[in-house]
């Protein structure tokens, strides 16, 4: 199973100031789906993620082992992310993590990248997960320098032709997935996940 994830990393690395308050996550429902398929991350980073309709398909297809969520800002949508519950991973038993982060390319560098991943690895944590796993591409659009600034160290293993990074929740301050900055992005496929 390849899961990726692609972000801006020129500024989804760096620290968004604005109160988050407004952040939260969001399920799919039918008034939402329309919107979250017209998700778009930016042309360059559409080698690196697949794109939300893909993604819906996979949670579908997945059900309980997938957790497909939309990032509100107020009332506006700006991302979509899925996580990956407790699923067979290429021979290695069994794991969680982000599957997919698509930001719109419109709302990259505000903090929502960040605010995803921090938002998944408390998810896992409540279900009782003491690690999350992440792939992406590798090269000069991938967002390896992302997540590694939030704490995700590679493991030295490849899922297909993506690095796998891998954050310990034990760590309550790891990663910068439990700090206070917020990096933007796009993922899943083309932005981060496969």
């Amino acid at each position: 199973m390849s899961m990726s994830t692609s972000l801006n990393e020129e500024t989804d690395a760096g620290t968004d100031t604005r109160a988050t308050t407004g952040l939260r996550l969001e399920p799919v429902t039918p008034d939402t789906v329309d919107a979250a398929i017209d998700l778009r991350v930016h042309p360059h980073q559409e080698d690196n993620v697949a794109p939300v309709v893909r993604s819906l398909a996979e949670a579908y297809a997945y059900g309980d082992g997938a957790w497909p969520r939309l990032i509100f800002d107020g009332d506006r949508l700006v991302g979509f992310l899925m996580a990956f519950l407790d699923l067979p991973w290429d021979g290695a038993g069994r794991r969680s993590g982000l599957w997919r982060l698509n930001i719109d390319a419109g709302q990259q560098g505000k903090g929502y990248g960040r605010y995803a991943v921090r938002a998944v690895a408390e998810e896992l944590r409540r279900r009782g997960a003491d690690e999350m796993y992440v792939t992406w591409h590798q090269g000069e659009h991938g967002p390896g320098a992302f997540y590694r600034g939030l704490g995700f160290r590679e493991t030295g293993e490849m899922s297909g032709d993506q690095a796998v990074g891998l954050l310990d929740l034990r760590d309550t301050g790891a990663g910068g997935a439990g700090g206070d900055s917020n990096g933007g992005g796009g993922g899943g496929d083309g932005a981060s996940g496969t």
